[in-house]
C-alpha cells in the first residue's frame, strides 16, 4: 500500500505590523516639554543654591563674631582693631586688620591665605576694581569697572570676604572735605548702647555697598542686601542705606561714613 505524504500548511502567524520609533513631530514636543520643565525648576534651583550660600556666610559670621567676644573678653574689653594710628597710612587696616587678632580663636595659626575658607563667602565672585589697588591704582581715574575675582583671594582686606566695623570717629580731610568714618576702633564692645543694632562684622560689600546676593549691574547702589552681624551675637540679611547725594568735590559717600536715616535696621557707631 503506497503511503500519501500530506504537507500540512504553516500555522505560523506573521505579525504584519512593523515596529517603529517616535516620529520627528513626537520628538519635538518631548523637547518641548523637556524645556519647559527645565525653566520651571531653574528659579528653584537657583534660589535653593543662593539661600545656601547665605546660610554658609551666615555660618561664617556667627563663627568670626564669637572669635570677636572672645578676643575681646581676653583683651580687656578692647575691639580687635590696629587702632587709628596704623590707619595713617592705609585706612583700609582699620577694617582688615580685625583678621589678625581673631583667627586663632576661630582655629587658624598660620599666615593670612586664600586657604581660609571660614573667612570666604561662596557668593563672594566678583568686587568693584577700585577695592583693589591691584586692579586700578589708586591715582588712576575711573571707569571703575567689576573685576570678575574674589575678594576674597585679594590681600587688600587681608584675604577675607568680611571686615570689621573699625570706623575710628576720627575727622579726616579727603581733599577739601572733612570726613569721619563712625565705627568701634577705640570702643569698648560692653559700652556700645545699642548691640542689637551697631555692626560687629559684616561682608566687605556692605561698607560700599553693592551685593553679593542681590547684585546688581550699578557698583555702588541704595538698600544693596548684604550678611551683617551685630555686637550682640545675632546675623541678619539686611538693606544697607546709600547716600547718593555727592561730596561738594563730586567724591562718592560710601555706606561706611554715616549711620542710615530711620527704617533701616542697624548702625555704625557705637554711641
Amino acid at each position: 500500500m503506497a503511503s500519501v505524504l500530506h504537507t500540512a500548511p504553516s500555522r505560523m502567524k506573521r505579525n504584519s505590523k512593523p515596529t517603529t520609533g517616535f516620529t520627528l513631530l513626537e520628538l519635538l514636543v518631548i523637547i518641548a516639554v523637556i524645556a519647559v520643565l527645565a525653566a520651571l525648576l531653574f528659579p528653584a534651583l537657583r534660589s535653593a543654591k543662593d539661600r545656601a550660600r547665605r546660610t554658609t556666610c551666615l555660618n561664617n559670621l556667627r563663627q568670626i563674631n564669637i572669635g570677636v567676644r572672645m578676643y575681646s573678653d581676653d583683651s580687656s574689653d578692647n575691639a580687635p582693631s590696629p587702632g587709628s594710628a596704623a590707619a595713617s597710612n592705609n585706612v583700609a587696616t582699620l577694617y582688615s586688620g580685625y583678621k589678625a587678632f581673631v583667627k586663632s580663636y576661630v582655629g587658624l595659626n598660620n599666615a593670612s591665605s586664600s586657604q581660609d575658607r571660614l573667612f570666604a563667602c561662596p557668593a563672594d565672585t566678583f568686587y568693584p576694581s577700585f577695592v583693589s589697588s591691584n586692579v586700578v591704582p589708586p591715582w588712576q581715574s575711573p571707569p571703575w569697572q567689576y573685576v570678575r575675582q574674589s575678594l576674597h583671594d585679594q590681600p587688600e582686606l587681608d584675604f577675607s570676604s568680611y571686615t570689621f566695623n573699625g570706623g575710628d570717629n576720627v575727622v579726616r580731610m579727603v581733599g577739601q572735605v572733612a570726613t569721619i568714618r563712625p565705627g568701634l576702633t577705640g570702643i569698648k564692645l560692653s559700652s556700645v548702647n545699642n548691640p542689637s543694632r551697631t555692626v560687629l562684622v559684616a561682608e566687605a560689600s556692605a561698607l560700599v555697598p553693592w551685593s553679593w546676593h542681590a547684585p546688581s549691574s550699578s557698583l555702588w547702589f541704595k538698600d544693596a542686601k548684604n550678611m551683617v552681624s551685630f555686637v550682640d551675637g545675632h546675623v541678619s540679611y539686611i538693606k544697607i542705606y546709600w547716600d547718593s547725594t555727592p561730596y561738594p568735590d563730586g567724591g562718592v559717600k560710601f555706606a561706611l561714613g554715616y549711620d542710615p536715616p530711620a527704617g533701616y535696621d542697624y548702625q555704625w557707631s557705637g554711641n
